[in-house]
C-alpha cells in the first residue's frame, strides 16, 4: 500500500470553486469530512448542527396472539414519551433533553442538546384489541404489547414453506 492510498482525500476530488474561495475554507471542509466519516462508522455525529436528528431504533415482533413493539429511547424521560394508537397506526413521540454542566478550577462548561422524534408503525386493519394495549418503560427501553382480537387469531393461518 502506498502513501497516497492512506490519505482519505485527494486534491482533485474537491470542487475548484472551494479551493479558489479560501485555503482555510478547503481545510475546514476536509477536517469536517474526516470527522463525519470517522463518527458515521459508529452511528454518531457529535458535531452535527441539526438538533432533531434523534430517531429511536424500533423492533416489531409478531406472534399468534400479539404484536410487541420495542423502542430504544435512552436519555428520554418517561414523562416525555407519548404513545397513541389511532385506527391502524401506532405512534411513538417524544423529546430528548440533555444538559451537561461542569465546573472546575476557573473552567465552566454548559451544554444543552434537545430534539423531538416521532415514529409511526402501520398495523394490519381490524387485528389489534385496542382496549388491552399496554406500554412499559424501563431503563431506556419502551415495550408496547398489542394483543390481537380473538377473531383475528382464528382467521390467521400460518402456511409452512417447503424447500425443493
Amino acid at each position: 500500500m502506498n502513501r497516497r492510498q492512506l490519505i482519505p482525500w485527494r486534491r482533485e476530488e474537491r470542487p475548484l470553486s472551494m479551493i479558489e474561495e479560501s485555503p482555510f475554507q478547503a481545510l475546514w471542509q476536509d477536517v469536517n469530512n474526516t470527522f463525519d466519516k470517522f463518527f458515521n462508522e459508529f452511528g454518531e455525529r457529535p458535531f452535527a448542527l441539526e438538533t432533531s436528528s434523534f430517531s429511536p431504533s424500533v423492533n416489531v415482533n409478531e406472534s399468534d396472539k400479539w404484536f410487541t413493539v420495542t423502542a430504544e429511547v435512552p436519555g428520554v424521560a418517561e414523562d416525555d414519551i407519548d404513545v397513541t394508537l389511532t385506527q391502524n397506526v401506532l405512534t411513538i413521540k417524544g423529546e430528548k433533553k440533555v444538559e451537561e454542566k461542569e465546573e472546575k478550577d476557573g473552567y465552566y462548561h454548559f451544554e444543552r442538546r434537545f430534539g423531538s422524534f416521532s415514529r409511526s408503525i402501520p398495523l394490519p386493519p381490524n387485528v389489534v384489541d385496542q382496549d388491552n394495549v399496554t406500554a412499559k418503560f424501563e431503563k431506556g427501553v419502551l415495550t408496547i404489547t398489542l394483543p390481537k382480537l380473538e377473531e383475528a387469531q382464528q382467521i390467521m393461518k400460518r402456511i409452512p414453506v417447503n424447500t425443493g
